[in-house]
């Protein structure tokens, strides 16, 4: 076995492997190539592909920020290993544990202080381990020194036959008495709305608005919450990876998060899908708070996800 740096020429058989092991997860070449490849930080000799015989048995996708993410800057401290998998009949041969240490090495002696599993924004293929269908991963790492953190959900929906509960309409009655309002996004809010988001929520949430902006889909995308005073508190969006069913993120101004104004908006929101003939809405991660507040709304967990961190 050996390990080289990723050259073009393993694309077909990486993607095929990846389908072969990452079972809840499947990819087609075209989003192999989309999320990870043509990301602006993609660094070849940061991704690592496992050879016998000359056949690919394993993949490492290591990512270091070359250029800044909104706010965060450059993160020089950090790395990610996006995605590793090893073939099945190849596994506890040492041909993990090779790669990862690898994607360490490489990554400390470029600068990195720690390594986080997955959770590479804006890009991420998962929020963290999902240690339901991939059990011996979360073993894997945890041997190695990774310390799991956090728990996430990917959450979902089906919007088949949705309407607004009567008691949704009260409390949007009742509020838009108080001179709320909510509605559909329109340009003259464009510059207001980026504010907005990086004032309110950061840098990743201007950045899923500005790119509907720019590629002309954000009025049909974007839903607001207008003040009484005329300004935006309030802000949904969906379809932020071209998955029309994907939702989020959602938010309301901190300081009027005692209306119940992010309830109505998820209403408004779903029936907005459902009036589009987007039948099924679906968001890959929330935490432990928000799991419980999308559960009222009738929104179920379909998988979860565990932080995994090492410090170098």
């Amino acid at each position: 076995m050996k390990i080289v740096t990723y050259e073009q020429k393993y694309e077909k058989a990486v993607t095929a492997l990846w389908n072969r092991t990452l079972h809840a997860d499947p990819i087609t070449v075209e989003k192999f190539r989309r999320q990870a490849l043509f990301d602006e930080n993609f660094d070849p000799s940061l991704c690592y592909v496992a050879l016998e015989e000359e056949q690919p048995v394993g993949f490492c996708l290591g990512m270091r920020r070359k250029f800044p993410y909104m706010e965060r800057g450059l993160e020089p401290e950090r790395g990610w290993i996006v995605v590793m998998f090893v073939a099945e009949e190849f596994q506890r041969r040492g041909i993990g544990t090779a790669l990862a240490n690898r994607a360490e090495e490489d990554m400390k002696r470029a600068g990195a202080e720690n390594i986080t599993l997955s959770a590479y924004s804006p890009s991420y293929f998962f929020p963290g381990v999902d240690e339901e269908n991939y059990p011996n991963a979360a073993a894997f790492f945890k041997k190695l020194g990774y310390v799991s953190g956090k728990k996430d959900y990917s959450m979902c929906k089906d919007l088949h036959g949705y309407q607004m509960s009567p008691e949704a309409k009260k409390k949007m009655e009742a509020a838009e008495k108080k001179g709320y309002r909510f509605i559909n996004f329109t340009y003259e809010y464009a510059l207001e709305l980026l504010e907005f988001n990086k004032n309110q929520f950061g840098g990743g949430w201007k950045r899923n608005a500005l790119i509907a902006m720019q590629n002309g889909t954000a009025e049909d995308l974007i839903l607001l919450v207008l003040s009484p005073k005329g300004n935006i508190c309030g802000f949904c969006m969906r379809m932020i990876d071209g998955n029309p069913m994907r939702f989020g993120p959602i938010g309301i101004d901190k300081a009027m998060r005692n209306e119940g104004l992010g309830s109505i908006l998820l209403d408004f929101a779903q029936l907005e899908m459902a009036k589009r003939g987007v039948y099924h809405m679906y968001f890959v991660s929330t935490d432990e708070p928000g799991r419980r507040y999308y559960e009222r709304h009738g929104i179920h967990v379909f998988r979860s996800f565990t932080s995994y961190k090492k410090e170098l």
